[in-house]
């Protein structure tokens, strides 16, 4: 059995995802094959035994979480690593905790980046390009706040695009 690539995501509000999507739909060339997200686990490659693991702590983690809010007040980017401009969401213990426990087993616990909760707006441009978006973006305010009350496990298409393969809610049933 072929691994299928997995990863896990939260989707914010409709109203935090339109104004995401409002700078993603010019400067991000993935804009078309994800939702504006905050990334809890990097993709990962899962056998069908493996995931159903996955599934069940991820069903676990979610049973003992309260819904938790977020906040998001201004844009930051991490150049000169890669030429990304994001929607900072500010420190939150939940988010952080969340993503720690999906670094344990059963998940992979292979870690690429520093986990840094954020909503990525543009990736992939040159250079100046990424000079002139983060130059007039980071002196915009923003105020944003959501209630998070679910994460999803998604699964990557043959055409780059993801999916959800199951939504996880917050608190026991």
């Amino acid at each position: 059995m072929t691994p299928v690539t997995y990863g896990i995501a939260i989707f914010p509000s409709k109203h935090i995802q339109d104004v995401a999507n409002s700078y993603r739909m010019r400067y991000d060339p993935r804009y078309s094959l994800i939702p504006p997200h905050i990334t809890l686990k990097e993709r990962f490659q899962a056998t069908e035994d493996e995931i159903k693991q996955v599934e069940d702590a991820c069903q676990k983690l979610a049973d003992e979480m309260d819904p938790f809010d977020i906040e998001i007040n201004r844009v930051s980017s991490f150049s000169p690593i890669t030429h990304t401009v994001y929607l900072k969401i500010e420190e939150n213990d939940d988010l952080t905790y969340l993503s720690n426990k999906m670094h344990e087993e059963p998940f992979p616990q292979e870690r690429e980046h520093k986990f840094v909760p954020h909503i990525t707006i543009s990736q992939e441009l040159s250079e100046d390009e990424h000079s002139d978006v983060y130059g007039s973006l980071r002196l915009s305010e923003f105020d944003l706040k959501d209630t998070v009350d679910r994460f999803q496990l998604l699964y990557q298409l043959d055409d780059g695009a993801w999916t959800v393969h199951e939504t996880f809610k917050f608190g026991k049933e």
